[in-house]
């Protein structure tokens, strides 16, 4: 077996890290995946046309319901492991993109398919599985201690 076979080639996606301000502090959104019911932020692929904060807006309007302006550029990436539809193992590398909420809709594309919940964001770094994602979760966590500022 060669490394080909172990470590997928990583392909790139585009993430959205939810936020928003409440009187007992800052949240973070996390949403559940479709098939294994992982708890995961939007994320998807490049969509052609689109610039990559445009594409993490995107999901977060179709995934979550969730509107606002992504900051032009990322805050961190994360990598996971993912299964693809033909049996094939892929991993994505997810550039993630702050976007504060500025509205969120009751109805939207994918709502039937996901759960969500709104987390302190050293409690939503708890229930994700992906380490990488963990980690950028503390950092969202530490800065916003740090400053005081969610922007």
């Amino acid at each position: 077996m060669n490394e080909i076979d172990v470590y997928p080639k990583p392909i790139q996606q585009y993430g959205a890290l939810c936020f928003r301000n409440t009187p007992k502090g800052p949240q973070v959104l996390l949403i559940t995946t479709r098939e294994t019911r992982r708890w995961m932020i939007p994320k998807g692929w490049p969509i052609s046309g689109l610039k990559p904060r445009k594409v993490a807006e995107r999901e977060a309007w179709e995934e979550a319901g969730m509107s606002g302006r992504a900051k032009k550029k990322p805050f961190g990436e994360f990598i996971y492991d993912k299964l693809m539809q033909d049996g094939s193992g892929a991993r994505p590398v997810v550039a993630v993109f702050l976007l504060e909420v500025r509205r969120s809709r009751k109805r939207f594309p994918e709502m039937a398919e996901r759960d969500s919940a709104w987390l302190a964001p050293f409690e939503a770094a708890r229930r994700v599985e992906e380490l990488t994602l963990e980690r950028l979760l503390l950092k969202f966590g530490r800065m916003v201690e740090r400053t005081g500022r969610l922007r």
